[in-house]
């Protein structure tokens, strides 16, 4: 007995762990695309037409019964979709353009905090010390992740702010996610999010752009599929299954392994620059992990 409570609660640990390295490896896809001109908004297009293709034909063939929401709940998805997604990306992206890749990343994670201060409003779950110290550790990680110590940057008050507010809707697919799966199934969530994001992202990805630099590079294609499939749709699906597994605020916290992982991507792939500073601070991420997860119970 005491061996199958271990895997049920080890199982969406893992399932959310592999969530965020999965979405941690997107960096590859977009540098790719980036060096064939295609910009922050054509990507974001791609990946969300493919994993809507992908996640249409996955509910057709194994179970379409899973399409079927009630038409007072279509708000859930418009929310998981345009804001958490759409909005998300649209943030994002912009801030990573105008500032650095760093900084955007430290901004995205303040993304716990507001999930951690909502779930404690909306879902009642308390805010343990084990919690507020898993956090510190993970945001001083991405920060020593990041570089950003000792260096000195000059970022518009707005870059700021819409690097704050990618944070802050990210943290809201936890909280309208956790919503979902109260009333639907994984599959059922990831399909409905997934057709809003697709119908809001399509049009600012200037479709014919997109055609004409697979027309030119057919490989894109290949590219295409697999940030649609490897960074989209497997991340999310294994996100929003732990998500329903476990506190709002512990499955933030843990998917934080993204940028950490995107770390050693960028140094193992493209040789960027590796110091004490940035394996200090994969290690406090790894260990905020640790933390969060000795003894769940004595601290819920």
């Amino acid at each position: 007995m005491q061996t199958v409570k271990s895997l049920q609660t080890i199982k969406p640990i893992a399932s959310v762990l592999l969530a965020g390295i999965l979405w941690g490896v997107i960096n590859i896809f977009i540098k790719t695309f980036s060096e064939h001109g295609l910009d922050a908004l054509q990507i974001s297009a791609i990946r969300m037409t493919v994993a809507f293709v992908v996640f249409s034909l996955t509910v057709l063939i194994k179970d379409r019964s899973k399409i079927r929401i009630r038409l007072i709940d279509i708000w859930i998805f418009a929310c998981t979709g345009i804001i958490s997604i759409v909005l998300f990306n649209t943030c994002y992206f912009y801030t990573m353009i105008n500032s650095q890749a760093s900084v955007a990343v430290v901004l995205l994670y303040t993304s716990p905090v507001f999930v951690m201060l909502i779930s404690a409003v909306v879902f009642k779950e308390k805010i343990t010390f084990q919690k507020i110290l898993a956090l510190v550790l993970t945001f001083a990680g991405c920060v020593l992740v990041a570089g950003l110590i000792g260096g000195s940057y000059a970022i518009p008050p707005f870059v700021i702010l819409t690097g704050i507010a990618s944070g802050l809707f990210y943290a809201l697919y936890s909280i309208f996610g956790n919503i979902g799966l109260k009333k639907y199934d994984t599959m059922t969530v990831t399909f409905w999010t997934f057709l809003f994001a697709f119908a809001a992202a399509l049009p600012l990805g200037k479709p014919d752009q997109i055609i004409e630099s697979f027309r030119a590079d057919p490989v894109l294609i290949l590219w295409g599929v697999g940030i649609g499939i490897v960074s989209t749709v497997l991340p999310y699906f294994f996100y929003t299954w732990g998500l329903g597994h476990m506190e709002t605020s512990r499955a933030a916290i843990l998917v934080a392994v993204e940028p950490m992982v995107g770390c050693i991507i960028g140094m193992a792939v493209f040789g960027e620059p590796h110091n004490i500073m940035k394996i200090a601070g994969i290690l406090l991420i790894l260990l905020s992990i640790v933390i969060l997860n000795i003894h769940p119970k004595r601290y819920s």
